[in-house]
């Protein structure tokens, strides 16, 4: 990394005192009322948006209202209702699976741990930080997705490309106090201002401070959103 630690410190605390202020409500979009519900949501969150997510969880819930429902579901009607998000063919045997184990090994409890939830099929670091960090109050990591990598590039923060590398070097020098704020203020960001094509610096809070300003940012730096 060419930019000194703590140069990158003071960059991160200036950006999230800024987007703090700007977004003081910050908070995880996703509509879930259980830790099972948390992990389907998160699981059904990757490359979708979360309002699209939200709709089709609404009857969702209702129609498998438990990690036993889930499991016992077919594949074929599970999809069905799955047909409005992306990918929802795989997402819908990553679920399936994933609740058979939850019966099966956790006696119905989604696991509280990054290594057991990581065992879960479909779950990688992404999702298993969400489900620790809404689910259970553990803080481990920062959520990288899709607008972090892109934020946290465009800021100067890393250069790191792959959301696993990200992660690691944000945690070396973000305060732990923000891991878990850090996401969803990057997230309102990157949706209200910072978008991937256009993103509107002259209305952006940290115009003066982003190496990115004043340079075509019109293409999405991120190289792409992890499965989980």
């Amino acid at each position: 990394m060419g930019t000194p630690l703590d140069s990158r410190e003071a960059q991160a605390t200036a950006v999230i005192d800024r987007l703090d202020a700007e977004y003081p409500d910050t908070t995880i979009s996703l509509d879930f009322s259980n830790r099972f519900e948390l992990l389907v949501a998160v699981v059904l969150s990757a490359q979708c948006t979360d309002a699209r997510v939200n709709e089709t969880t609404d009857e969702l819930f209702e129609s498998y209202p438990s990690p036993e429902a889930f499991a016992n579901a077919p594949q074929e009607e599970l999809a069905e209702a799955l047909n409005s998000i992306t990918y929802y063919n795989n997402k819908a045997s990553y679920i399936r699976e994933s609740a058979q184990l939850v019966v099966e090994e956790h006696d119905g409890e989604v696991p509280d741990t990054m290594g057991e939830l990581t065992e879960l099929p479909g779950v990688g670091r992404k999702t298993a930080n969400v489900v620790l960090q809404h689910g259970y109050d553990v803080v481990e990591g920062i959520v990288v997705d899709t607008h972090v990598q892109r934020l946290t590039r465009r800021l100067g923060l890393t250069e790191e490309q792959r959301p696993e590398r990200i992660e690691e070097d944000l945690m070396e020098f973000v305060p732990t106090e923000h891991w878990q704020a850090f996401t969803h203020l990057f997230i309102d960001h990157g949706r209200a201002t910072c978008t991937a094509r256009n993103p509107e610096c002259g209305d952006c809070v940290l115009e003066d401070i982003c190496p990115s300003s004043k340079v075509d940012s019109s293409t999405d730096l991120a190289s792409g959103e992890e499965w989980t």
